[in-house]
């Protein structure tokens, strides 16, 4: 089953900012991913202080997760991003991280929250992602 995202035309083109005001989901079968943060297989940390590398690294967490599951980014249907210390940077940084990871695709509504810290003190950012089986 699709997913259709909602842009209306009367408001701002979130679409320029990684993420679309909403998505309907059809009845289907739901994954539901954990947060993903820049860990390797090993547990190790990817990009210790390095922002943009962190967030890339969620988004191929993701992007594995997805694909073992038969899914990729347009069946994405929502997304939450942690940021530590937010500000117009890290907000661009993953402006750009989201295109690339949805490349043609219209991308799913995204919430971006600022944070004092996560599980670990070496992780800058963390992505939980929805998604949504097809037919």
């Amino acid at each position: 089953m699709a997913n259709t995202k909602i842009n209306p035309s009367d408001l701002y083109d979130s679409t320029a900012f990684g993420f679309s005001h909403a998505a309907v989901q059809d009845g289907a079968k739901v994954l539901h991913l954990a947060g993903q943060v820049a860990w390797d297989a090993d547990c190790n940390v990817v990009g210790v202080g390095d922002f943009p590398a962190q967030v890339d690294k969620a988004l191929a967490n993701i992007a594995a997760v997805l694909a073992h599951s038969g899914l990729g980014p347009s069946d994405v249907v929502r997304l939450r991003t942690y940021i530590v210390d937010n500000d117009m940077e890290r907000l661009g940084a993953v402006v750009g991280a989201l295109k690339r990871f949805y490349g043609d695709e219209t991308p799913a509504p995204n919430t971006v929250v600022g944070v004092q810290s996560l599980a670990l003190p070496d992780f800058l950012v963390e992505i939980e992602a929805i998604a949504q089986f097809r037919d």
